[in-house]
């Protein structure tokens, strides 16, 4: 693993809190009986989920302790689960077309673009680690949507106007960070420019229909 990148999956345990920060209000204080409309297919796509944040910082760990042969077989398990997670979507993606609100439809529609863009361009260069790595890293990034889209109106009080270009900011500034951390280390930066021009189209995409 690249020097600079040793401790990656550390820091992506960062999603964990975020995670349980951001759904705690909808989702997680309402255990064990989970009256408040929450669905079986809400559980499954929060197992999915959650499957899916733990490969993304388990890969980086066993990468830098050496564990290849398990790092690969974790990554073929990856071809089920990602799949399952974009199906995953779906009845939230129903459920909104036939509420009052159908234009949210945008937030898992367009997050699940993102998501299906990094991790294609990541599994076709997986030979080739280094824009692999970067790649996995994009999809690790969509995850600040959900997270930071919930703790911003429902811990913060923002509105959600204010809390999505906040989000938008964000992963600008992790992306430009990423961009001048390859470039001082004589790195391939290319993939974090299109995942950059990715959700620059995002942000233009959502500030056209709210």
């Amino acid at each position: 693993m690249e020097k600079a990148y040793k401790n990656l999956g550390y820091i992506l345990i960062l999603l964990i809190p975020l995670t349980f920060l951001a759904f705690f209000k909808t989702y997680f204080n309402q255990f064990p009986t989970f009256e408040d409309n929450i669905t079986t297919y809400i559980h499954l796509h929060a197992v999915i989920a959650s499957i899916w944040i733990l490969m993304l910082i388990v890969q980086p760990i066993l990468i830098r302790n050496r564990k290849s042969q398990l790092h690969k077989k974790i990554g073929k398990i990856s071809y089920l689960i990602f799949p399952l997670l974009i199906l995953s979507f779906i009845p939230q993606m129903i459920r909104i077309i036939n509420s009052e609100n159908p234009n949210i439809l945008f937030f898992p529609l367009a997050d699940s673009i993102v998501l299906t863009l990094c991790y294609s361009l990541a599994i076709y260069y997986r030979k080739n680690v280094s824009k692999h790595m970067r790649y996995m890293i994009g999809t690790a990034i969509v995850f600040l949507g959900p997270t930071i889209g919930r703790i911003g109106p429902l811990i913060l009080g923002l509105s959600e106007n204010v809390t999505q270009n906040s989000q938008y900011g964000l992963i600008y500034l992790i992306l430009i960070g990423l961009i001048l951390l390859d470039r001082k280390n004589g790195k391939n930066f290319q993939p974090y420019l299109q995942i950059l021009g990715v959700w620059i189209i995002h942000q233009i995409v959502f500030n056209l229909i709210f």
